[in-house]
């Protein structure tokens, strides 16, 4: 069972980490940190998407507009935090000698963006605009 508030205070105190299990090896932890700074930089990617379509295609309708940049950035949110849920719960379960965690968020990350960047081809082949 998950303890979010445990999760949660890791997010904020990561010294808590070493109270945890013994040390893994470094490049365990220095893994950990690269797949975590990937999440992170997806994040950035997608929040940038989000600000791209709102400024740069003021032709589309407004809420089309809209609806995919609220999309892009929600999107690149949740992914920012669950990278670093991600980090402490692996970092945890590596000190533990545990599986590492399993996620569903893969997942839906795959089919968030696949669902927008598929919004995005239908506004292009339609060319929702305010003129058209």
């Amino acid at each position: 069972m998950i303890d979010f508030g445990k999760d949660l205070r890791l997010w904020f105190a990561p010294q808590r980490l070493q109270d945890e299990g013994e040390t893994p090896d470094y490049r365990f932890s220095l893994a950990n940190e690269r797949t975590f700074l990937a999440w992170i930089r997806t994040s950035l990617a997608l929040v940038g998407g989000g600000f791209a379509v709102d400024q740069f295609l003021p032709d589309l309708r407004w809420g089309v507009r809209v609806g995919m940049a609220l999309g892009l950035l929600g999107v690149g949110a949740a992914c920012a935090l669950r990278a670093v849920n991600h980090w402490a719960r692996c970092e945890r379960a590596m000190r533990r000698g545990e599986d590492l965690p399993l996620s569903r968020f893969p997942v839906l990350l795959g089919l968030g963006v696949g669902l927008v960047a598929a919004a995005m081809v239908v506004v292009v082949l339609l060319g929702w605009t305010e003129r058209g």
